[in-house]
């Protein structure tokens, strides 16, 4: 009764709100102020007193650390704010760009059924209602790669709700995730800049830019949990690789400048000045060298600076004066870098970048996999278990999305009466998992086998437990089970006894099977020779052949062509004909042979 006081929207607020269940709360030690304690034992009193006061000073520590939790996320916002910007920019590496691209395939693999999220329950309408949910309303199938790129990329991905108090989600849309804010309880923020600062009295979500709060049922965080210092913000899969993405940067631009400076070839003018007074040797050179160098050469008609006329750039060539006429070689060539295919040092980054990123090289195209893959195999179960982490972030809060779709629906006793699940992008893993359960069975069975003249090594409850690995409940559980199942197997062997006609086949033997007088004409057929052929042959042009005689000759077989089927019964309903649900089609084709007939004979005069 108390319920129906609320809205549904005020319910919702309090299933997650901070009064739930299962939000942390502070110790609370609170006495009777009438009566704190009553004995006559002076002892106890000063124990109760010496509890009573400790309890008060855990319950005073517990607020410093939430205060200090609290503090330490308002000092990481601006630095979320340019580490966010840094991911934008780092979307632009291709090797960092290809491995998001990764985290979100991998992470979202469909079965062979297409599907990509899976759907448990004990209940067919919570699986009904849940399926639908995510397939037809969320569209899972093509926003949740989406959703897990933006994730690992900016450890965080905020998603808006739309809420229908009958309908329950009927929509979703996707939130600028630099933009969002989250508060915490007892956070203490502005909510505008006119305002005072305010204590948070539940969780919320703050659009700073629209000035827009969200409570927390009307959001989805979906945020990959590693780093303690940037609580209550997820960590980014990038964040280990931030630092070697910008050395990468700057030994990439170095490799460019050096390239571009020391690659080209250059060239030794040597400038015949002879007895030139050295007052006038520089002009003089000068003056050669600007014959040589690029000059600007302006449009008339658009006053457009144009360069196609000019000779060869010589601005790096060295012009040297001589005075000995007769110096040998006028024009050197001087040969550019010669050690521009050593890369180690972008080699050696790269590696370190790829190791932060946790994905294998070959992944990447970096190199090729070698002894038949098997490596490879390896590092696909060590990748898998990234994945794996990625996939159980993303379920926590697909989970809190579904309750919050039953809760609006009114399921409110089946809120955990179903499991979300992602599908295993590793198939070594899983040969893996099925070898081993493979030497666990043998095992089980060598350790529970009787031997002649003696006892089994263990019993059977004691292998499950050992090397199964199964509880004491499990092992009662699974008894019962192979009983139950004895039981159906005894049964099973009796379903002729009870069952003596399904009737699955009486359609097929109503249009193929034999009818009456067919049986008993094969029947003559084979106690006695057979009769003549049937006239006509075999292009229709007489009657229908007659039965087959009841005598005939000895040694005589039933030929299949003495056989008369109905191969021209079709199946009707039973609400048209109640009669029969047959109709014979052969009546129609002894007419047209006889229609045939007349008209030869017609032809023929």
């Amino acid at each position: 009764m108390a319920q129906e006081k609320y809205t549904v929207w005020q319910r919702l607020g309090k299933v997650f709100g901070p009064n739930a269940t299962l939000d942390q709360q502070a110790p609370v030690f609170k006495f009777d102020k009438k009566e704190l304690l009553k004995t006559t034992d002076k002892k106890e009193f000063e124990i109760e007193k010496l509890q009573a006061q400790q309890s008060l000073y855990i319950g005073q520590q517990w607020q410093k650390v939430e205060s200090n939790l609290y503090q330490q996320a308002v000092y990481y916002e601006p630095t979320r704010m340019a580490s966010y910007y840094d991911y934008e920019s780092m979307e632009y590496t291709p090797e960092i760009s290809a491995a998001l691209d990764i985290y979100a395939e991998e992470s979202t693999t469909p079965d062979q059924d297409g599907l990509i999220l899976k759907v448990y329950s004990e209940s067919k309408r919570i699986k009904q209602v849940l399926t639908d949910l995510f397939t037809n309303k969320l569209d899972i199938n093509t926003n949740l790669p989406m959703w897990t790129r933006n994730t690992c990329k900016f450890g965080d991905n905020f998603v808006y709700l739309k809420l229908d108090p009958e309908k329950g989600i009927v929509g979703c849309q996707q939130l600028p995730n630099i933009q969002i804010e989250r508060l915490e309880k007892g956070m203490r923020f502005q909510p505008d800049k006119y305002s005072q600062e305010m204590e948070n009295d539940a969780l919320k979500f703050v659009w700073k830019e629209k000035n827009m709060e969200f409570n927390t049922w009307e959001v989805g965080h979906f945020r990959i949990l590693g780093d303690d210092r940037k609580l209550p913000y997820g960590t980014s899969m990038l964040e280990k690789a931030r630092r070697i993405w910008k050395q990468l940067l700057l030994c990439e631009d170095a490799m460019l400048i050096y390239r571009v400076s020391r690659a080209p070839e250059r060239r030794v003018f040597k400038v015949f000045v002879g007895n030139m007074d050295d007052k006038d040797v520089d002009a003089y050179v000068q003056k050669v060298a600007n014959k040589f160098k690029r000059d600007q050469i302006v449009d008339s008609k658009t006053g457009n600076v144009d360069m196609r006329y000019n000779q060869m750039a010589v601005d790096q060539d060295f012009f040297i004066p001589v005075r000995d006429a007769s110096a040998p070689e006028p024009v050197t060539t001087l040969a550019g870098a010669s050690n521009l295919a050593e890369i180690a040092d972008i080699e050696y980054i790269q590696k370190k970048l790829v190791t932060a990123l946790r994905i294998p090289k070959a992944y990447l195209g970096f190199e090729e996999a070698v002894g038949d893959g098997k490596n490879l195999s390896l590092l696909d179960i060590r990748f898998a278990r990234t994945i794996n982490r990625i996939q159980k972030s993303m379920i926590a809060e697909l989970n809190k999305i579904a309750i919050i779709h039953l809760f609006l629906l009114g399921f409110e006793d089946e809120l955990t009466n179903f499991t979300l699940s992602l599908n295993n992008p590793s198939k070594q893993g899983e040969l893996l998992s099925l070898e081993i359960w493979k030497e666990k069975i043998t095992l089980y069975k060598d350790a529970t086998a009787e031997i002649a003249k003696s006892l089994a090594p263990v019993s059977a409850s004691w292998a499950k437990k050992h090397i199964l690995g199964f509880s004491d409940e499990e092992i009662r559980l699974d008894i019962q089970q192979q009983r139950v199942e004895r039981a159906v197997y005894a049964e099973l062997e009796k379903t002729a006894e009870v069952i003596t006609k399904t009737g699955l086949f009486d359609n097929i033997d109503k249009l193929y099977g034999k009818k009456e007088g067919e049986a008993a004409g094969a029947a003559g057929g084979d106690a006695a020779a057979g009769g003549a052929p049937p006239a006509g042959g075999d292009m229709g042009g007489g009657a229908p052949p007659p039965p087959p005689p009841s005598g005939g000759a000895e040694g005589g077989g039933v030929t299949p062509e003495r056989f008369v089927r109905n191969d021209l019964d079709l199946i009707l309903e039973e609400t048209l004909f109640n009669e029969s649900n047959n109709l014979d089609l052969s009546k129609g084709r002894n007419s047209l042979v006889e229609i045939d007939q007349k008209l030869k004979n017609l032809i023929d005069k």
